[in-house]
């Protein structure tokens, strides 16, 4: 479990770029580098993620974790990947984060964005050669792309997967896929019980005025709804805590989550610490573990038959045509917001060539990128 959490603690101090970034991050570190699945088994934990309300890229940490360690090392995984953003997000909540006006420190945040957009891009390019082999799939993908690239909302990523899934059922279902001795479809009813029993609860808690129930209830609620993770979250939280929050103050911690790394989740760190001041610890890991808790007790449903699920001739059609289109989605995030967040003059741009040619020609660890980028981009910074 050590190896585990120190893993995804590694990444978790480096992780720069939002969701998008975590997903190269994660393929990198775990696929080509350790090894502890195949690219096949992981692109199935980004497909089942997709199709789950809660924090994608961490849902995909705890699938990676739970794979490797059963429950215990999903619980490490998510431990390890979240603990870093939540101790900065929670110290920035009782002090002041001026330090992050530093021009040094601004730069190396710069130059972590410049590798985010290195290693997204290098993820998309990988999992295009992957999953985008037939005509269909090559189509599904272009067109996720371009629609979310056009059209950029919740309701319409949610439609293209959708839509994905019903033209791979349809034009990506393979005859030689079809086993006569297919695995029956199993879930694990006991984890969807307990994510009734928390809704139920909400709907109880949350009418409980200036207590630790309602804090809990309203963050379950809101980690209930969001699908697609990162700054989608924002209008949810927004809604459900704007009014006990100055716009002002809901806005610096959001600016905070994407200035640091790992999940944008740890916004709800910041505001639980923010809601219960009598004891701010005590908010912020109240509002962390409700917002985080309904994504994966939904992944325990199916997780430790997922695989056994794929190989369903319907559904591994399904899963290619939405594995055609999570290729579209991360390459509408390369370019929104990672590429336009990161790359603002030509220098920028320089750089990024140099770090994917470098990738891709020498294969560094990607411990040496970290080091590089933000070595460069601290320098840049103090020209």
């Amino acid at each position: 479990m050590w190896q585990i959490f120190s893993r995804f603690l590694a990444l978790g101090l480096i992780s720069f770029g939002g969701p998008a970034a975590h997903i190269g991050y994660f393929r990198k570190a775990f696929v080509d580098e350790l090894q502890w699945l195949d690219g096949k088994q992981y692109s199935s934990f980004v497909a089942l993620s997709q199709f789950m309300p809660g924090p994608g890229s961490s849902q995909i940490g705890f699938a990676i974790g739970y794979h490797r360690g059963g429950l215990v090392g999903g619980l490490a995984a998510f431990l390890g990947f979240t603990l870093p953003s939540f101790l900065l997000m929670f110290l920035f909540a009782v002090t002041s984060a001026q330090w992050l006006e530093l021009t040094a420190v601004e730069g190396v945040i710069h130059g972590l964005k410049l590798l985010a957009v290195v290693v997204v891009a290098d993820a998309t390019l990988s999992m295009f050669h992957q999953f985008c082999q037939r005509k269909t799939a090559k189509m599904l993908m272009a067109a996720t792309a371009v629609t979310i690239i056009l059209m950029p909302s919740l309701l319409m990523q949610i439609g293209v997967l959708i839509v994905a899934a019903i033209i791979g059922v349809m034009l990506m279902t393979r005859g030689d896929s079809i086993t006569p001795d297919a695995p029956a479809i199993e879930l694990n009813y006991g984890w969807l019980a307990l994510f009734i029993i928390g809704i139920t609860a909400s709907l109880y808690l949350i009418n409980q005025p200036d207590s630790l129930g309602q804090i809990f209830a309203q963050f379950f609620q809101v980690g209930s709804l969001v699908f697609g993770g990162g700054h989608v979250v924002l209008p949810l939280l927004e809604a459900s805590v704007g009014e006990y929050i100055t716009p002002d103050r809901f806005l610096t911690g959001y600016a905070l989550a994407q200035a640091i790394p790992g999940p944008m989740f740890t916004l709800a760190t910041f505001l639980g610490a923010d809601l219960w001041l009598e004891s701010p610890i005590l908010g912020a890991l109240v509002a962390t573990l409700a917002i985080f808790l309904p994504g994966f007790l939904l992944m325990l449903v199916g997780l430790k038959t997922w695989h056994s699920i794929s190989q369903h001739p319907a559904i591994a059609g399904a899963l290619a045509g939405v594995n055609a289109a999570v290729v579209g989605l991360l390459l509408s995030a390369l370019y929104q917001p990672v590429f336009t967040s990161a790359v603002i003059m030509p220098m920028d741009m320089a750089l990024v060539i140099i770090g994917f040619s470098l990738l891709k020609v020498f294969k560094p660890s990607l411990v040496w990128l970290v080091i590089g980028f933000a070595a460069v981009g601290a320098g840049l910074s103090m020209l």
